[in-house]
């Protein structure tokens, strides 16, 4: 397997997963943006045949004599096509990990998804791709994982609805009107979740939920209408599946990604692991909450974009992801992330997408437009100390 955004939260637990299961799973390819010293460390463990920084051209000290590395976007494509790999597990952050998405499913392999802006910006092209080659595809993600299972050996037929739940992120019960004021420090602490920054963000604004309803349409071919969001402040029940006879089946389990990753690797064995058991008893109380479309404009824009089709997604992500770091550098207010990415949105005309350069343009013009956006921005205040 290749495991790609190796240093990373997701990646980084799919190595406790591969050490675990000793020789079930053989590393042929690591690959991180700029995390040298992290990379070398984890090529020592597992002795892939390659190893890639998309990020820097220097190779880190220290890597094993007969491991291979490459670097750049591009080099991460030539190791993959060097190595090979049965199955690749895409945990690269943005829209970054889409050109080895493409290749995964273009070749016809498994590809185990934890980049869910890959089917965010290029939904109907991949999935194209996929039904081509024969590929599959199965979600990492713990929600859309939890969906898989529930759906295994259904009709689509059957199926009502899904309901994909959220935490609600570190503002669920903030007061509105003091959302102006939240701190990159205040909305990087996550109540269930530890995740990279961009990704944590997303969970504040409940963008990361936005781009799971459009991963969803995908996956499952389910229309928009039967995608619903709720908050389940727990993390424990991790999605539920409706049928049409009435009938309800969720996924349980403690939030711990691994299990979801251990399921994407051993897929279609259930394989045995150390993790902490479930109690019951522990979670007896679970609480299910309605979506409030005012503390969370995000998600509502998964909807537009769904109406709106071809290049909407992409533009999306990229104005999503330029704002987040305008917010994370002080520049914008929090507020300023979603309403920017929607006047981005409702200002252009979608345009169609018929190979990956249609994406990588629509993603660079994203970027632009947000940029701009973002430094004709007021400054944030600093808040006053009080000098007693």
């Amino acid at each position: 397997m290749a495991i790609l955004g190796c240093t990373g939260s997701v990646g980084s637990q799919a190595l406790d997963v591969v050490a675990e299961h000793g020789t079930r799973f053989q590393c042929a390819l690591l690959a991180a943006h700029r995390s040298a010293d992290a990379l070398a460390r984890a090529a020592e463990q597992h002795r892939p045949a390659a190893v890639c920084l998309t990020g820097c051209d220097a190779a880190p000290s220290g890597l094993p004599s007969a491991t291979r590395f490459h670097a750049g976007a591009g080099g991460l494509i030539a190791a993959l096509e060097e190595t090979a790999p049965d199955v690749v597990l895409n945990a690269i952050t943005g829209a970054a990990g889409l050109a080895a998405s493409e290749w995964t499913l273009r070749t016809g392999r498994t590809l185990a998804l934890a980049n869910k802006e890959s089917l965010v910006v290029a939904g109907e092209y991949l999935m194209a791709l996929a039904a081509k080659s024969g590929a599959r595809i199965l979600p990492v993600d713990s929600e859309h994982c939890a969906v898989f299972q529930c759906l295994d050996g259904e009709s689509p037929r059957a199926i009502r609805r899904i309901w994909l739940t959220g935490s609600g992120g570190p503002f669920r019960n903030r007061s509105l009107d003091t959302f102006a004021s939240i701190t990159p420090a205040e909305a990087l602490r996550h109540p269930t979740w530890t995740m990279g920054p961009r990704i944590t963000i997303g969970s504040a604004t409940m963008m990361n939920k936005a781009f799971e309803v459009l991963e969803a349409h995908w996956l499952f071919g389910l229309p928009a209408e039967a995608i619903q969001v709720v908050i389940h402040p727990q993390s424990i029940v991790h999605s539920m599946v409706e049928f049409v006879d009435g009938s309800m089946l969720a996924q349980c389990g403690v939030p711990d990604m691994r299990v979801p990753i251990l399921f994407c690797l051993g897929y279609p064995e259930r394989l045995p692991s150390a993790f902490q058991p479930f109690d019951p008893v522990r979670w007896r109380n679970l609480e299910f909450l309605p979506f409030e479309p005012a503390r969370y404009p995000a998600v509502p824009l998964a909807y537009d974009v769904l109406r709106a089709g071809r290049d909407a997604g992409a533009v999306l992500n990229a104005a999503d992801e330029v704002a987040t770091a305008a917010f994370l550098d002080g520049r914008i207010p929090f507020p300023a992330i979603t309403a920017t990415t929607a006047t981005i949105l409702a200002g252009r005309q979608p345009r169609r997408i018929t190979s990956l350069r249609d994406v990588l343009d629509a993603d660079a013009e994203g970027r632009r437009l947000a940029e701009l956006a973002t430094a004709a921005a007021s400054p944030v205040p600093t808040p006053r100390t009080d000098p007693s």
